[in-house]
């Protein structure tokens, strides 16, 4: 499906938008390797950015963030003194180490910070809720400032890499709209990594409600309207 279609299925998803559903958000997560994936998921790989894992039937904890939240040079040395290679994984040590630096870097709003106006964020959010249950099951997210956290499940004939593109493509169309600006407005690529028991999803849903408040946004979870 073009990226012009995208935009226009989730443009008519918008006018007719739904709450997430109980099932969704007391869902548990699927083990990877409990089914198989499908011939035409991609498993293992890269853009040239970040290694990428893709399959149906498994959650994945995914982030991206503004093209100036941060400089991609900074991210470039730093993953030169981790050893960075073509076969480092996202579920790797070295990348686990990549992401906390990155996190605790855009945490401190570096950046325009465009979503951090509320018609902005109310976009973002509503982007994400759209094709729930349709393409991938929505189990938590967290809009912030310079950047967007989800954990979710892309289900089957639905790629991670096509999800994520529809929900960048069409919130960078709608900030030309409504900032009338133009130029970049997502950074290249994304991060992803698959949960691989209760305890790690239980610790990156913890994670994803509490970031407002260790970013210094709000001093309680529930009081940040751009997450769930």
């Amino acid at each position: 499906m073009s990226s012009e279609a995208n935009e226009e299925e989730l443009q008519r998803g918008l006018r007719a938008r739904r709450p997430r559903s109980q099932e969704t958000q007391a869902s548990r997560p699927h083990q990877p390797g409990t089914r198989a994936s499908r011939p035409h998921h991609k498993g293992w790989h890269s853009r040239g950015y970040l290694p990428h894992f893709d399959a149906d039937n498994v959650v994945q904890s995914i982030s991206f963030r503004l093209h100036d939240s941060m400089p991609a040079a900074v991210i470039e040395q730093w993953k030169e003194e981790l050893g960075w290679t073509e076969a480092t994984t996202s579920n790797s040590e070295e990348a686990a180490t990549l992401r906390t630096r990155i996190e605790g870097y855009e945490d401190k709003g570096y950046g325009a910070c465009y979503l951090r106006d509320e018609r902005m964020a109310a976009v973002a959010q509503d982007a994400l809720k759209n094709f729930d249950n349709k393409r991938y099951r929505l189990l938590a997210w967290c809009i912030m400032p310079n950047h967007v956290h989800v954990l979710a499940e892309p289900k089957p004939g639905h790629l991670l890499s096509d999800v994520i593109h529809s929900w960048k493509s069409f919130t960078a169309h709608q900030a030309k709209r409504l900032l009338g600006r133009t130029g970049r407005f997502w950074m290249p690529d994304y991060f992803d990594r698959f949960i691989r028991s209760d305890k790690h999803f239980a610790a990156i849903v913890d994670y994803i409600r509490q970031n407002p408040v260790m970013a210094g946004l709000v001093e309680t979870a529930e009081a940040w309207p751009w997450a769930g």
